[in-house]
């Protein structure tokens, strides 16, 4: 008996994840990746085999910039102080519940993943320690119950409902900070009056209040674990492979368009940004307020930064801490970072020995990742929180640099991005990634999706 054919479009978490489930579910499954890389966003790369033009290159492709340099990017490569470090696209880390779900998705038995956790820390008057205590979250139990556990027809008024409103009804004490600091890093938008309660809420339960994860040999350990078994089971992961148009006929997709060639599949599923399918697929075929949701939704954008330390605090080895910066006048006035010392421990080998990285990021939107005036105010922002945890950091440091994104999340989970539903209205053709109605944001809402799409099909 044939087997349904599926192309998926894009290797990144999302195709990755879906490639594997369906592969599992008995589909032929075959993957097109028109870089040479697989894992989309969340890579971890080793920067002594990249020169700066190279990886210059590979930052454009993927709306990154670096505006801050200490010293040049240029003279980083040149005098290859970067040699060793293994570092990601950007600012990664992921919440605890989505371990469960790589786990599940190749039943990889618990021990054979190498994690580090850390619960979250803040640094206040000259010390640090957790962000919520146990007394923290004794007094706020009610409240958080009420929230978590609301009826459906509860979540979906939530849902429509700004995450303000929601403060200002349940946000008392500690209840109050938490909200405004957890909505913030979720949701990667500062502007509470734009996100929406109930995304908010549903992503925060979907990711488990257990504070955060990072894999040893970074996120890409995930991809490389999900691209084997889809190639073991017989699937094909074609890189360097460009599709320029996604055939519709009578409303149904038929195939893909590939140097010139048509290539026919029974069911055809898109991990790109949701924004550029048009330019693959005729908007003609699709509905007119479809096309018009689907061009109007905007991402959301951040400033990260990495630091590297010949030495540091040991203490400070393995935490993460948040922040929040009142009043600074960019979108949403109060903005929110994290500065993480979990791949600092050695054991995470993201540095050379005897050398410790630090990565830190703060929300912006994506005009003020392009802005240079808003870039100054962001990088004084994550320098100033880290002094507070590092006094004087700067006479400490090998090197710094910036990293400014303005496609961090697809599309940013507020109340006036209506994210396009899995399925589209032609016939075989789907939508998959951090861009699409599912739980979570990035790396979360890509495997969510996935998943979703695997329990339709």
């Amino acid at each position: 008996m044939k087997k349904t054919s599926v192309c998926i479009i894009g290797a990144g978490i999302g195709g990755l994840t879906a490639g594997v489930l369906l592969t599992k579910k008995g589909y032929k499954v075959e993957i097109f990746e028109k870089e040479s890389l697989i894992g989309g966003r969340a890579l971890s790369l080793d920067m002594s085999s990249f020169t700066f033009e190279s990886y210059k290159d590979l930052l454009n492709k993927f709306n990154i910039h670096i505006p801050f340099s200490e010293p040049s990017v240029r003279t980083l490569f040149e005098k290859k102080m970067l040699d060793g470090y293994h570092l990601d696209l950007g600012y990664h880390l992921i919440g605890g519940g989505i371990i469960n779900k790589f786990r599940e998705t190749l039943s990889i038995p618990k021990g054979e993943i190498e994690i580090f956790k850390s619960r979250l820390y803040e640094q206040k008057n000259g010390d640090y320690g957790y962000f919520v205590t146990g007394l923290d979250k004794l007094k706020m139990l009610p409240n958080i119950l009420r929230l978590f556990f609301a009826s459906e027809k509860t979540m979906k008024i939530l849902d429509v409902t700004p995450l303000k409103d929601t403060i200002d009804k349940y946000g008392k004490g500690k209840m109050k900070e938490v909200l405004e600091v957890n909505s913030r890093l979720i949701t990667t938008v500062n502007n509470l009056n734009l996100i929406s309660s109930g995304e908010f809420l549903r992503t925060q339960k979907d990711m488990g209040l257990k504070g955060v994860r990072y894999p040893k040999d970074g996120l890409l350990f995930f991809s490389k674990k999900f691209s084997d078994f889809i190639i073991k089971n017989g699937g094909k992961i074609n890189l360097d492979s460009h599709i320029s148009k996604i055939n519709i006929e009578n409303k149904k997709a038929t195939s893909v368009k590939l140097d010139g060639k048509d290539h026919f599949f029974d069911i055809i599923v898109s991990n790109m940004l949701v924004q550029n399918i048009f330019k693959y697929a005729d908007e003609k075929h699709f509905p007119k307020e479809y096309v018009k949701n689907i061009k109007s939704l905007d991402g959301s954008g951040s400033l990260c930064a990495y630091y590297s330390f010949k030495k540091l605090d040991s203490d400070l080895l393995g935490k993460t801490f948040v922040f929040q910066e009142r009043n600074t006048g960019l979108d949403g006035d109060d903005v929110a970072g994290m500065i993480d010392f979990m791949i600092s421990s050695p054991e995470a080998v993201v540095s050379p020995p005897s050398e410790y990285l630090v990565q830190s990021y703060v929300i912006c939107t994506p005009e003020e990742a392009k802005d240079k005036n808003s870039l100054i105010k962001l990088r004084n922002i994550l320098d100033k929180n880290l002094e507070k945890i590092i006094p004087d950091f700067k006479s400490k440091l090998n090197w710094s640099f910036y990293p400014a994104i303005w496609h961090l999340d697809g599309v940013a989970k507020t109340i006036n991005n209506e994210k396009p539903e899995i399925v589209t209205p032609i016939e075989n053709f789907y939508l998959i990634g951090d861009c699409v109605k599912a739980p979570g944001i990035g790396v979360n809402c890509a495997i969510n999706s996935a998943r979703i799409l695997a329990d339709y099909l």
